[in-house]
């Protein structure tokens, strides 16, 4: 998971010396940095990114208090001292010597317009909570696969950043160039302000960066937190495949909200260890419920995503306790393993790691490393589509990273495969609006909507469980209606043989195929060996068609083959529940429509009936129907 905060005041700095760069603690009054993280042992601050060299600093060498003050609090040089002293030296008058100093235009200058410098931008990656549980609770060997993974795909997503999205900007953003690359100070954590693990770490972007000719200017951050959902799911894709590869696990799906994307987590770490590690995310919850039901009140209507997140940092900040004072690491892995024992026991804990591999093997013997683009394209595109209805390249990257991580359950792919996934969905299963005119140059592809060509899915409703009220279906599960129907004719399409040459040779099950393959609608090869692998025979397309459906339900448990995810009232997306849906639908608006017709408005007046367009919507009685009413 990533957040992004942007750092806009000019003592911000402090803020970060005094908490972030100590652990998220309170740092005692005229105690230094360096020797209040050595006492703390926490881990000092690490300079990241490929701009370091234009500024006198290395990868991994430690941030100081003093840079930290000049680059994220005056947007000067890190060497800023020693710069200004030698200038003073020469002869240069002190404003000279100052400004020689400034990154860029000096904030000063920006202040002086009445406008609010924007200094850089708070990254935070986290890792799943079903890994954080792993790595608090697990043996030394685990936690060091765990947090190596975690800084690896930290470097992952942030080159991705660096070499596709970053820019810098100058002439009020009429003109733009790509920079060599970020200038990035990272703080990692261990713990959240209950004390209980959270692994996670800040990495602050300077908004600077150098032009081809050397010129420092700043980045062009809209174009940076626009990208933050796809590099999230970039950072937690990476992540959880290196760690599932080296140890052997796998990943299973838990619905979170129901009707909403399920989160993909370690198979095996159950969810009472992950309510145990997530004590915020109670409280945030709690507090989440009072905060919506006055939005409700005051909006008439439930929120829309957009409002959702807005309400959670609401939450998350209504509910954010004090800061503490760190404690050594080992101190509180500790602490976290006696307080896990203490409530689920000593064999639950000691066994967490073995009972994660038992359950990975299984579901990595039915999960084959190769991925149908054809297939995965249309799925990607119409949840999309269904989501957002106008989307950018960027939604269709985050969604295909997020198709990659639910399809393969953290078994490796062949890189580049999500830009690839991302292309043939924008090609073939999207439609581009902005226009382009001749007058002006072509606008950046990041820049371009489109919108998809999928029939858009009525609503219906779904039963309530455990004495819930019904809900209407969210848009996430109409995106599977919307993809059922384009996939079903890409299989019937593959149903008939190619014609094959004289004298070339058979296809067959045993056909070799890399790691990592990446099968796309022509490819002769059959996209998974799904039970076959001993078996000689000739797959024909419908068969290679079956498999692709096979693989995305193999590692399912038994109990959840029903549908994507663990609710019970997801059972309406399998195929054929979806098709006896859709008659049902058809079936409940077909009786309204003919009630509508047959029965008069009791209160309507015979004299002078009103327009159709104008009667109020009837509640039908008992036994008339339970299907989505048609739009108005």
């Amino acid at each position: 998971m990533l957040s992004a905060e942007k750092i806009t005041r000019r003592n911000a700095w402090r803020y970060y010396v005094r908490g972030v760069a100590f652990g998220d603690g309170r740092r005692p009054v005229g105690q230094s940095l360096k020797d209040a993280q050595e006492q703390a042992g926490l881990p000092p601050g690490r300079w990241m990114g490929l701009g370091l060299a234009a500024l006198g600093l290395s990868a991994g060498s430690v941030v100081s208090e003093r840079q930290l003050e000049l680059m994220f609090g005056d947007l000067r040089h890190p060497d800023a001292d020693r710069i200004e002293r030698e200038r003073l030296e020469a002869g240069d008058a002190p404003e000279a010597a100052r400004r020689a100093t400034a990154l860029g235009q000096p904030i000063e200058e920006t202040e002086q317009r009445g406008a609010i410098p924007l200094l850089g931008i708070d990254f935070t990656f986290r890792a799943q909570a079903s890994l954080i549980v792993l790595w608090a609770l697990g043996d030394e060997e685990t936690q060091r696969v765990i947090e190596k993974a975690h800084e690896r795909a930290i470097q992952t997503a942030l080159r991705w950043l660096e070499e596709e999205v970053a820019e810098v900007r100058w002439s009020s953003g009429r003109k733009r160039a790509k920079p060599p690359g970020l200038v990035v100070a990272a703080f990692k954590h261990f713990e959240n302000r209950d004390g209980f693990p959270l692994l996670h770490t800040h990495c602050l972007v300077l908004n600077r960066a150098q032009r081809p000719d050397g010129a420092w200017y700043a980045l062009d951050t809209r174009r940076l937190l626009r990208t933050v959902v796809a590099a999230g799911t970039l950072y937690t894709l990476a992540m959880t495949t290196e760690v599932c590869e080296t140890l052997g696990l796998a990943t299973v799906p838990r619905e979170v909200t129901p009707g909403l994307r399920p989160v993909m987590e370690i198979a095996g770490v159950d969810q009472e260890l992950i309510d145990w590690s997530s004590t915020r995310r109670q409280r945030i919850e709690q507090a989440l419920e009072g905060i919506t039901a006055q939005y409700v009140k005051e909006h008439g209507r439930l929120p829309d995503e957009r409002a959702r997140h807005g309400l959670g940092w609401w939450a998350a900040q209504n509910t954010r306790p004090q800061k503490k004072t760190p404690k050594l690491l080992e101190q509180l892995r500790a602490w976290w393993k006696a307080s896990a024992i203490l409530r689920f026991g000593q064999e639950k804990i000691d066994g967490l790691l073995q009972r994660c591999r038992t359950d990975g093997s299984v579901i990595r013997a039915r999960i084959s490393p190769r991925v149908d683009t054809v297939l995965a394209a249309v799925d990607v595109a119409a949840i999309v589509y269904t989501v957002r209805r106008i989307f950018n390249r960027h939604h269709i990257l985050a969604e295909a990273r997020r198709h990659l991580l639910e399809t393969l359950r953290g078994r490796a792919f062949a890189p580049g495969l999500d830009t690839s996934i991302a292309e043939q969905a924008l090609a073939r299963h999207s439609r581009r609006l902005t226009a382009v005119r001749e007058d002006r140059p072509d606008p950046a592809p990041e820049l371009l909507n489109y919108t998809g060509d999928f029939a858009w899915p009525k609503r219906w409703w779904i039963a309530g469980a455990d004495g819930q009220p019904p809900r209407e279906s969210s848009r996430y599960e109409r995106a599977q209606v919307a993809s059922l129907a384009v996939q079903k004719a890409i299989r019937a399409a593959r149903t008939t043989l190619p014609t094959m040459p004289a004298g070339a040779p058979a296809e067959t099950g045993t056909a070799t195929l890399t790691e990592g393959t990446v099968l796309g609608e022509h490819d002769p090869a059959p996209p998974h060996a799904v039970d076959h692998s001993d078996r000689g025979v000739a797959l024909t397309p419908k068969r290679r068609a079956d498999a692709v459906h096979t693989h995305q339900q193999a590692a399912m448990p038994q109990e959840h083959l029903e549908g994507r995810t663990t609710d019970p009232a997801t059972w309406l997306r399998t195929p054929e529940n979806l098709a006896r849906l859709a008659k049902f639908n058809l079936d409940a608006d077909a009786r309204r429509r003919l009630l509508e017709r047959t029965q008069p408005d009791p209160e309507a007046d015979a004299a002078a009936p009103a327009p159709v367009d104008q009667r109020q919507h009837r509640v039908p009685g008992p036994g008339q129907g339970g299907g989505a009413a048609p739009r108005r």
